[in-house]
């Protein structure tokens, strides 16, 4: 079971090393892990995807609500979010393939940022499993480097009830 974890924390040097300590202390596993100001520059938005069974994803949300530089944690399953992971992938292309690269761009809805005379980087933004099924399509081409920043999410927006 896949949990997403969105937990505000002051924004001050050592925050996110508590909190991965948490994590590698009890043996708990992050799949990603993202961190960013929020509107408030001394509040940040850690957002961290783990998985386990129904008990260790409840030890976490615990565990977490424990640490004092944590303000608050919000938990959602993927499914009443909406999440997203940004991927620069830089290739080697030649003139032979670089036609089948641009048609993934475009199926993909990715976005070629910058081009050399045979190197291209590609900027995608989408759901993690869409990410590597893009690096899968490019797999047969030489993939010279990846960078994702790991996944983002906010819940769902829900209409206000009367």
């Amino acid at each position: 079971m896949k949990r997403i974890y969105s937990v505000l924390v002051e924004n001050r040097s050592g925050v996110l090393c508590k909190v991965a300590g948490l994590f590698s202390r009890r043996c708990f596993n992050i799949d990603s892990l993202a961190v960013g100001e929020t509107d408030d520059s001394a509040v940040s938005c850690m957002t961290i995807v783990s998985s386990g069974d129904e008990r260790t994803i409840e030890q976490i949300e615990k565990q977490l609500n424990k640490k004092l530089d944590v303000i608050k944690v919000k938990t959602f399953d993927e499914s009443a979010s909406i999440s997203r992971e940004l991927m620069l992938i830089k290739v080697k292309y030649n003139k032979n393939n670089r036609r089948d690269i641009m048609e993934n761009c475009d199926i993909m809805k990715a976005q070629i940022v910058d081009m050399s005379k045979n190197m291209m980087i590609i900027q995608v933004c989408d759901i993690p499993e869409r990410i590597q099924l893009f690096i899968n399509m490019l797999k047969s081409i030489s993939i010279v480097e990846v960078a994702r920043t790991g996944t983002l999410a906010l819940q769902k927006c829900k209409d206000m009830e009367s």
